[in-house]
């Protein structure tokens, strides 16, 4: 099973989320945890600025941007919609 932690920041912007949202996005994240390959998710690497990083969506809408400690440990950075890619 896959070790997540969270940057002090994207904890910051998950709190701002409203309360459905936050559910989804635990739903996600435990879903992340357990299946870390799961197509719903929709991970993708990022280029750029960000090549270093990884993005999977929430929804439509909300992606949460990653970046991989080792093979079984992950730190979710941000959360939001695309203004978070910039």
């Amino acid at each position: 099973m896959m070790q997540v932690s969270f940057k002090p920041s994207f904890i910051k912007q998950m709190n701002k989320l409203e309360k459905n949202l936050v559910d989804e996005v635990l739903y996600k994240i435990d879903l992340l945890k357990k299946h870390s390959n799961d197509p719903v998710l929709r991970i993708h690497k990022l280029h750029g600025q960000m090549k270093d990083k990884w993005s999977f969506s929430v929804n439509y809408k909300v992606r949460i941007v990653f970046e991989y400690e080792s093979k079984k440990e992950m730190v979710l950075l941000a959360i939001g919609d695309h203004s978070i890619y910039n």
